[in-house]
């Protein structure tokens, strides 16, 4: 089995600072990071743990636009995911020496973050992933897509569903205001929305817009829905179940880096689809990713988070 994730990647710096600063304000961080992110880096990092930790024959591909592969950001990346998740089929522009970089200042007074996105290059078309999935296939079962260009992703799908529609789809509709995103919806097997889109849309719960999204989602198993802390929901549009699950707590539970929670979640609902579905119904599956989510926030960045199989061993 494999499967594969199409989104971008980014070189991540993150600045803790006090608070948010306010325009024309000089404000001393209090500390810097440098990482590798992106949403589908991030969830194959969580991943890869999970599967290297259960011994699961489950390979993991990425599927992103790189700069040069010379590059000092290309080698970096590569350095930091390979051999655990291949990168092999990624797409490397040569003209290009800078990579998507992302720059997130987080205010520790609120706990929240606000980013700031830089990337010049040119994003993959249709065509280049059509010469890739000729090379994955049929070994690659799952296909998870970022949906950032709605068009070009769609373009993609539709080629799966004419050519392999034995694999599986799942689709990720974070960010708001992208015109196209529900079309991806209507094509995917498994569907991830995120709070900040479904609020865009007026929905004031996770239950609200699975029940209104189900309608337009009849090919799907499965959609999901993060809300923060009121925790996640998750709904059968086949056989009408809804799931919900609280957010993760404890005693001594504090809000350390929520940079990354969303991404680590459908990590956790992927790896319990690809290697838990006939062992977990979708109580323990929910509560699974809900649970990985959580225990993310707790802490900077997303070594160790395999811990949590010990708690469903």
């Amino acid at each position: 089995m494999s499967l594969i994730a199409i989104g971008a990647c980014y070189v991540d710096t993150i600045l803790s600072t006090s608070h948010y600063p306010r325009e024309d304000e000089k404000l001393r961080a209090s500390n810097i990071v440098h990482r590798r992110g992106g949403n589908c880096p991030n969830s194959l990092e969580v991943l890869q743990q999970l599967t290297a930790r259960a011994k699961e024959e489950l390979a993991l591909n990425l599927v992103t636009v790189l700069p040069a592969k010379s590059s000092v950001a290309s080698q970096q990346i590569l350095s930091g995911l390979e051999p655990h998740v291949q990168l092999k089929h990624s797409i490397y522009r040569e003209r290009f020496q800078e990579p998507a970089s992302c720059y997130i200042i987080k205010s520790q007074s609120t706990g929240s973050r606000t980013i700031v996105n830089y990337n010049e290059l040119p994003d993959m078309t249709v065509e280049e992933f059509v010469r890739i999935t000729d090379e994955l296939v049929p070994r690659a079962t799952w296909f998870h897509f970022e949906g950032r260009i709605p068009d070009v992703t769609l373009g993609c799908i539709q080629h799966l569903r004419r050519h392999f529609p034995s694999a599986s789809v799942s689709v990720e509709l974070e960010k708001p205001g992208r015109e196209g995103l529900d079309k991806l919806a209507e094509l995917a097997d498994v569907v991830f929305y995120s709070k900040t889109w479904a609020q865009n849309l007026g929905y004031t719960s996770a239950e609200e817009c699975l029940r209104s999204q189900s309608t337009m989602t009849r090919n799907a198993r499965l959609i999901c829905c993060t809300w923060g802390q009121e925790g996640a929901d998750a709904f059968e549009p086949g056989t009408g179940q809804l799931v919900h699950v609280d957010a993760y707590s404890s005693a001594d539970f504090r809000v350390v880096d929520p940079i990354g929670a969303g991404d680590t979640f459908n990590a956790g609902m992927l790896y319990a689809l690809n290697c838990r579905d006939k062992e977990w119904d979708l109580s323990t599956k929910v509560g699974f990713a809900n649970r990985i989510a959580g225990m993310k926030v707790t802490q900077e960045g997303f070594s160790g988070l395999d811990r949590v199989l010990e708690l469903y061993s």
